[in-house]
């Protein structure tokens, strides 16, 4: 067999002995290299059709669960459309959940909420007992390290209402009763009572802003968390 191969490699070709010892050497290495192109389009069509498959199965999933599907142009694969899909799936769970008032939150509730962890909702809750209650959304973006999209993302859950719900009485409070509200400093507190030993008990937020080294904005701020 291997001389009738050597004669006809030397018949047709002209291949000498040595030349065709080589050539049928490097026969198997050509033949696998000839192979290789359609070896991966067989590969690739493998996947391709994989992949249909599992995205068909994931469809009929989404259908069973009752996800309306944005019809496509493409039959495999729509970004748009999952965004859609993901959407469509969020306004669902809002309609399935009741808005409560923000005040009547707690952390575990609070964590409904994407990108509330339990830190997050304990903070949130921290902060509101250390005022008293939130007056307005701003205040939200005080808690430290929450983000406005966050918070926006919190007024989707719960509905904001204006609860104060501990107030200081200005007039009977210590200099640490004072200091332990978040906008009232140790030195701020010793000059509110050093004012009032001089004039006597305030009677309205006046009587602060008669103090030359308050900032109007931060009486403003304060005020809402005040008894006179």
């Amino acid at each position: 067999m291997k001389g009738t191969i050597f004669y006809w490699l030397k018949s047709y070709l002209g291949f000498s002995n040595k030349e065709s010892r080589g050539f049928l050497f490097l026969l198997p290495f050509l033949t696998i290299l000839l192979l290789i192109p359609t070896l991966f389009g067989y590969i690739r069509d493998q996947a391709a059709e994989d992949y249909q498959l599992q995205f068909q199965g994931k469809i009929d999933s989404l259908r069973r669960a009752g996800v309306e599907l944005v019809s496509s142009p493409d039959p495999v694969f729509n970004p748009e459309d999952t965004i859609k899909n993901k959407l469509q799936a969020e306004d669902q769970q809002f309609q399935n959940l009741n808005k409560i008032p923000l005040s009547q939150a707690d952390s575990a509730t609070l964590q409904i909420v994407p990108g509330i962890g339990p830190a997050f909702a304990s903070r949130i809750i921290k902060y509101r007992e250390q005022l008293g209650g939130f007056h307005d959304e701003g205040q939200l973006l005080e808690v430290y390290g929450l983000k406005p999209e966050t918070v926006e993302e919190l007024l989707k859950y719960f509905e904001f209402d204006e609860m104060i719900t501990q107030k200081l009485k200005i007039n009977q409070s210590t200099e640490t009763d004072l200091a332990k509200h978040p906008y009232i400093s140790y030195s701020e507190a010793k000059v509110i009572l050093a004012y009032k030993k001089q004039h006597g008990d305030y009677q309205s937020t006046e009587d602060l802003k008669a103090i030359k080294i308050f900032k109007p904005e931060w009486i403003d701020k304060i005020a809402p968390y005040l008894v006179f």
